[in-house]
Parts: C-alpha cells; sequence; structure tokens
C-alpha cells in the first residue's frame, strides 16, 4: 500500500509521554501518525519521565519558545537513602545510609528550597560544551566545571508520605532539574536520595488533562488524531490579545507598522495579534503606539485544531 503523503498541518498536540521513550522517539511516532511534515518539541523530558509533552506542528513550531520559557509543573517520587550516579533511577548506586525522617523533617526542608535560587546542572544532561552534550562526556567518563545557574521553585509540596519513597507536587521555572533537586533534598537530609519517577503534569497554560497518549492516537482515524490538536495560539495565551480590522490585518501580515490606539496594550514588548474573524496573524510587539510583527503566521487559511481551553477571550484590544 502507498503510504498517504504529509500533509502541512498546523497546531498543538498536547502528549502524555509515557516513561521509559526518549522525547525525540515520541515526536517522531506522533509526527508518523499526524501525517505531518514539521513537527517539533518544547522542551524534552527525560526518558525516565512520564508525563505532558507539547509537540508542535507546522506554524506551531515558529512559537516552541513560549512554552519553553513558561514555567512547569510535577509529581516527583524520590527513593531516600540511596545515591546514583545519575541522581536518578538510571544511574548505578553509589552509596546507601540509613534514613531517620519523619514527615515534618521532609517537609521543612522542602520549604528552605521554596523561592530563588541556584542549581548546577549535572554531567547527565543535554546541555552542550565545545559541541558535545555533557552525557556524550559523561559517558566517556569525563567530568566538567559546571556554573550554578539561578532557578526558582513556587512549591514545593509533600503529596504522600512514604518513610523511604515520598512524593512530592514541583512547580519550577525553566532550567530546574528535579533530580539534581532530588540529590540536594536529600543531601539535606543528611541521608542521601534519589529520584525515582517523574511525571509532568503542566507546561505553562497547557495541563496533563488535555492530554492524549500514543496508544489513543493509533486506535483512530486519521481525522480523529488532527481533531486532538490545539491551535497554535494555544502556545500563547500569556499574552495579551490584540485584534486588528481588515485593512490594518493586511498591512500587519505584509509586515508593515500598524498604528494601535487601545492605551492597555502600548509599549508591551509581546502581544499575540489576530484579525477581525479571529485568525491568528502573529507575534509583535508594541513601542511608542506602533505594533511591529516579530513572527508572522505563514498560512492564510484558519488555524487547524480545536478552541483552546484557555486563553481565547481575554485581554482583546482593538487596533486600526
Amino acid at each position: 500500500m502507498r503510504r498517504a503523503a504529509s500533509d502541512p498541518i498546523d497546531g498543538v498536540l498536547a502528549l502524555d509521554k509515557p516513561a521509559g521513550q526518549s522525547s525525540n522517539l515520541a515526536l517522531q511516532k506522533a509526527r508518523r501518525l499526524l501525517q505531518a511534515r514539521k513537527a517539533g518539541h518544547t522542551g524534552t523530558l527525560d526518558p525516565l519521565a512520564s508525563g505532558l509533552l507539547p509537540l508542535t506542528f507546522g506554524e506551531a513550531t515558529k512559537f516552541s519558545v513560549d512554552l519553553l520559557e513558561a514555567d512547569k509543573e510535577y509529581q516527583a517520587q524520590i527513593e531516600l537513602g540511596t545515591t546514583t550516579s545519575t541522581g536518578d533511577a538510571e544511574g548505578e548506586i553509589l552509596a546507601r545510609r540509613a534514613v531517620h525522617v519523619t514527615p515534618a523533617q521532609l517537609e521543612a526542608v522542602l520549604a528552605g528550597f521554596v523561592g530563588e535560587g541556584r542549581q548546577v546542572p549535572p554531567m547527565h544532561s543535554a546541555l552542550k560544551r565545545n559541541g558535545r552534550a555533557l552525557y556524550e562526556l559523561a559517558r566517556a567518563g569525563q567530568e566538567v566545571v559546571r556554573a550554578a545557574r539561578p532557578i526558582v521553585l513556587t512549591r514545593l509540596e509533600l503529596t504522600c508520605w512514604d518513610e523511604r519513597h515520598p512524593t512530592f507536587d514541583v512547580v519550577c521555572s525553566k532550567g530546574t532539574y528535579v533530580r539534581v533537586l532530588a540529590q540536594d533534598i536529600g543531601e539535606a537530609l543528611g541521608c542521601g536520595a534519589h529520584l525515582l519517577a517523574l511525571r509532568r503534569t503542566r507546561v505553562g497554560h497547557l495541563r496533563l488533562a488535555q492530554a492524549t497518549t500514543l496508544a489513543q492516537l493509533e486506535g483512530q482515524s486519521l481525522g480523529e488524531r488532527r481533531a486532538r490538536l490545539l491551535p497554535t495560539d494555544a502556545l500563547l495565551a500569556s499574552l495579551p490579545r490584540v485584534l486588528l480590522e481588515a485593512d490594518a490585518a493586511v498591512r500587519f501580515g505584509h509586515g508593515q507598522p500598524v498604528w494601535q490606539q487601545a492605551p492597555a496594550a502600548q509599549d508591551a514588548p509581546r502581544l499575540r495579534v489576530y484579525d477581525a474573524t479571529g485568525r491568528l496573524l502573529g507575534v509583535a510587539s508594541c513601542c511608542g503606539g506602533w505594533l511591529r510583527a516579530t513572527r508572522l503566521v505563514a498560512s492564510a487559511a484558519p488555524v487547524t485544531g480545536r478552541t483552546p481551553l484557555v486563553g481565547q477571550a481575554d485581554g482583546i484590544e482593538r487596533a486600526t
């Protein structure tokens, strides 16, 4: 049977990635199931981790940075008393220590990590050094100095107590490594720890409840699979929204600056811009009353996918 050609579809798929699979493999499987030409993701999940992995297709790939910059939420389970070479369950066991920790002690330690802090990225990560991923150097037995980076932990809350395998919720900024956090928590408790399981439940405005699995997609028709796509602007829900009249929309679509009369959106660094029909035109900045495109949607066709669950009717301003 001849394989169907890929179509230029646009949109965002909220995928529930299974544990044990790389983000890239999950992306390629979803791309095949959707028969999409252009695809990307908004930041990887470690193979050990499961949960929300937003995938972008077509024009949506232009706006992936918005979720790369967004905060994330996880459910994390750690194992107290055991440290590993990678900080998670995939590494070799380095040491075992006795555990004498109470729920109150753990909660006190978690509270101490909330707020602004600094974290040293792990060697087993995809960060590059002289063109090579750190995990490649680690596998070759090399270790390089890594500078600590600023992170913000908004919430660390114990949700299920177990004397060896407690579970907690994490809300954190971009660039936070939960397995490094697990190690740091273990050291603060004096017994050591590593990350046993991790599930991502939120990325920016997207939540795990919106996600579908690869197994669910495999059991559906092509039309049903594509109906799972959120529109491109699901990535932009945090930005103020500007609606352009017909003439202004045409000028904006050709990259020309448009005068913005609505004071609420003036001098905004980033705005999402729509035409009078509600079709996304792109992202713009507004300075001194002038709206200037920073990223345009190429296709003139309506955005593919369902209406997003958040951010569609908030903060509308009009420009002419």
